[in-house]
């Protein structure tokens, strides 16, 4: 069946609906301001940064001590000018000076380029605490036969990895950017880390589908989580009209040495979790946890139920 071009006719019309909905719906569009920080630009940087965390494992090969400098040198300055207009939009979409953009009395690039170098200056750490994460998921996982697999499989490491590079450009105040990072490694994973949330060194996600780590969790050292673990907010508080109160501790703190296995939910601001403890799967907790504590469900009972076949047929039921 052939297109038929008069149907074409009554788009203007809809065109026009639809535009119209911009104004009374505001809240969902950015319409005559100064451009906002790029997606697309902000996976690129992503990509790049872990590049330089990763080299030889990533895109480019053929890596030796002889030309790896100048393979570096090339991305830190191409990063340098990316982050530094990104940035830049954000904070000046932060501060609500989208209007008017190329007349303002704050440089907002030059701003963009001060945390761009002080977020820059953090990269050989933050590779020496990836590392740490890095084995502890080999140690962590009988089935890694090498760190290379971890670095090339595990989407616990690339969930980790993403948020801490976008960790430290939350703590430089960057908004928006470490946000985009993070929902950006959540799609790839399936893993959910708010790039607020504090994790200390050697922390491992086993598996990961379905990990949700809350904006002001603390996590500690040597920490260890399965799939569908939850670390999330008890109840939102409101003041007297209502709105939600924000910036306040909602997520629990989580000790070191601490193993969570999988669908385990801990929940609250005050809940702390002690250190060296064990919470088993599908476990709901609410408060806290001394120290050296394994917390698990009561043994389940299972029904069975068997048909026998033939004459004189009956159903036998069993528990285990």
């Amino acid at each position: 069946m052939a297109t038929d071009f008069r149907l074409k006719e009554q788009l203007p019309e809809l065109t026009r609906r639809i535009v119209e909905t911009y104004d009374e719906t505001d809240t969902i569009n950015h319409l005559g301001h100064c451009p906002l920080p790029k997606y697309d630009a902000v996976i690129e940087i992503i990509e790049d940064l872990k590049e330089i965390i990763y080299p030889g494992f990533r895109r480019r090969e053929r890596l030796h001590q002889g030309n790896v400098i100048y393979h570096v040198g090339d991305l830190i300055d191409g990063l340098h000018d990316k982050l530094t207009m990104q940035i830049g939009r954000a904070l000046r979409h932060e501060a609500g000076h989208d209007a008017g953009c190329e007349q303002q009395d704050t440089d907002f690039e030059a701003l963009g380029q001060a945390k761009t170098l002080l977020f820059l200056e953090q990269l050989p750490e933050l590779r020496k605490m990836l590392a740490l994460d890095v084995e502890a998921a080999h140690q962590g996982d009988p089935a890694s036969k090498s760190t290379d697999e971890v670095v090339f499989c595990y989407p616990g490491l690339e969930a980790v990895t993403v948020y801490r590079l976008a960790h430290a450009l939350w703590v430089l105040g960057v908004p928006l950017i470490p946000r985009m990072m993070t929902e950006h490694a959540h799609s790839r994973t399936g893993i959910d880390i708010h790039p607020g949330a504090k994790i200390g060194r050697y922390f491992f996600i086993d598996h990961g589908t379905g990990v949700v780590i809350g904006e002001t969790c603390e996590i500690g050292d040597h920490v260890k989580l399965y799939q569908g673990v939850t670390l999330g907010a008890l109840s939102f508080p409101t003041d007297g009209e209502g709105n939600l109160i924000r910036d306040t501790k909602r997520h629990p703190t989580i000790e070191d040495r601490v193993v969570i296995y999988a669908n385990a939910t801990i929940l609250g601001g005050q809940t702390v979790i002690g250190h060296d403890s064990v919470i088993g799967s599908s476990v709901w907790l609410t408060r806290s946890v001394k120290p050296n504590t394994t917390v698990v469900l009561e043994k389940p009972r299972l029904r069975m139920r068997a048909e026998m076949v033939g004459a004189g047929s009956e159903e036998a039921n069993y528990e285990i």
